[in-house]
């Protein structure tokens, strides 16, 4: 049975578990918006030359102008049965809340700034907030691993967001898991916490230093979420490619890459991953060298160290000026983004014969383009590994001379490592032949 039916015959007794809610006194302090007074600054003016680089498609500060409600979990994810904590940081006469499950909905919209998801409990209606307000919120156990997130509302028509990981209460109830990259998410969530005019993000001149744990522009929607997140998330629960979702966080906590291996067969990070940690890069590296499978469905993933204290992510530098070069465990690695002013179909290149199951069924053949791609966009280097195959690729993507490439290769331990290569498969995954070619990876990928 797929999510989505498992989901709609739930609901009747999800709704009869309710929302618990008790109040906190919080002594989170950070700026609230008035609604529909985000600031207009030139912050691109003053970034350098590398910073600029940094910026890429993703490099525009703007915010939803709607009229919103301002809020955040204290935590990029959470466990099954476990308990949230919601804090409302706007004020306002009357605010209601409910809980979603993101990728179950049957509506779903191109905006930026709105969430589609089905209900998991009833709306609870609270009195006046007066901001910094801590809500604590059950999650109940019967709630599958996915993507959750708060929809609050108060007069006026303001609307808000607060997504959140629910992670399995054990690692390993499926033998796959979908990683969403919840500190990519803050390094490109433009925000002026502080309300000095400056986004609180490297991109936005803010320092070298992020808070985790705030609300998105957006009206609360992480950046891209409608092109990256949202289709794969539908995609897996309307075909009942059930699986554990986990946030940063998660494989940052989880024991060593022995532990994630015993769990799992197969990691799909689905987004733009670009931000991680030491010890989420060892972790996964490790995995892959016991066996563990990889597919990386976007481009520019595992390119940027850095470090984790007391819920503030800090840049440190480029992974491979650091002496480790992210080809080395993907496949390819990162070398351009133009804002997207140049995408282009895949090309399928002869080489994808030494991987036929990838492509059955697809109707695809050596030289048949399919799907657009680009924006920004990994290739094969010297510190790939010396079997990778090209399946597919986007020659002279960028008008410079150089192709995206899309690559599969296998370890001697057995692993089996995909990467799209550009922005991005998921995108276009409920459209064939992108569908088909998704359903032959999670398919062979998922298994020993």
């Amino acid at each position: 049975m797929n999510l989505w039916t498992t989901h709609t015959l739930r609901l009747p007794a999800i709704l009869t578990v309710g929302l618990f809610l008790t109040l906190a006194a919080g002594a989170i302090q950070l700026h609230a918006h008035v609604a529909g007074s985000s600031p207009k600054v030139e912050w691109d003016a003053g970034l350098d030359e590398d910073d600029d680089d940094m910026v890429g498609f993703a490099g525009h500060g703007t915010d939803s102008k709607k009229p919103k409600v301002e809020a955040y979990f204290l935590a990029e994810s959470y466990r099954r049965g476990g308990n949230a904590r919601l804090v409302i940081a706007d004020k306002a006469p009357r605010v209601s809340v409910q809980i979603f499950h993101a990728g179950a909905e049957s509506d779903w919209t191109n905006a930026n700034d709105r969430m589609f998801g089905k209900p998991v409990t009833a709306i609870r209606t609270l009195g006046p907030v007066h901001g910094n307000r801590v809500l604590h919120i059950h999650l109940a156990s019967s709630w599958p691993s996915g993507i959750y997130f708060a929809e609050l509302k108060a007069p006026g028509n303001r609307v808000g967001y607060a997504p959140f990981v629910l992670s399995p209460r054990h690692y390993g109830e499926h033998a796959v898991a979908i990683v969403i990259p919840t500190q990519t998410w803050q390094a490109y969530n433009y925000r002026d916490d502080d309300g000095n005019g400056t986004p609180n993000t490297w991109y936005g001149g803010g320092g070298k230093n992020v808070r985790l744990y705030r609300p998105f522009t957006h009206r609360g929607v992480p950046h891209h979420f409608k092109n990256y997140a949202a289709p794969l998330l539908r995609w897996a629960q309307t075909t009942g490619h059930d699986a554990d979702y986990l946030s940063d966080a998660d494989l940052n906590a989880i024991g060593s890459g022995a532990q994630l291996r015993h769990a799992y067969q197969l990691l799909i990070f689905e987004g733009h991953h670009e931000y991680v940690t030491a010890r989420e890069y060892d972790t996964v590296t490790r995995y892959r060298d016991l066996g563990g499978n990889l597919s990386f469905l976007c481009a520019n993933n595992f390119f940027r160290r850095v470090n984790i204290h007391a819920g503030v992510m800090t840049l440190i530098g480029q992974w491979r000026d650091l002496g480790r070069h992210e080809a080395s465990l993907i496949g390819v690695e990162y070398y351009k983004n133009d804002n997207g002013a140049h995408q282009k179909p895949w090309i399928v290149q002869p080489t994808a014969a030494r991987v036929p199951w990838l492509l059955a069924n697809t109707e695809l053949n050596p030289g048949d383009s399919f799907s657009k791609a680009g924006i920004e966009a990994d290739h094969v280097t010297a510190n790939s590994p010396r079997q990778v195959v090209v399946v597919a690729k986007i020659p002279n993507l960028y008008e410079d001379g150089r192709d995206s490439h899309m690559t599969y290769y296998e370890t001697r331990a057995g692993a089996k490592v995909f990467a799209a290569g550009a922005f991005s498969l998921t995108s276009a995954i409920g459209h064939e032949p992108v569908t088909t070619l998704m359903t032959n990876l999670w398919e062979r990928l998922s298994k020993d």
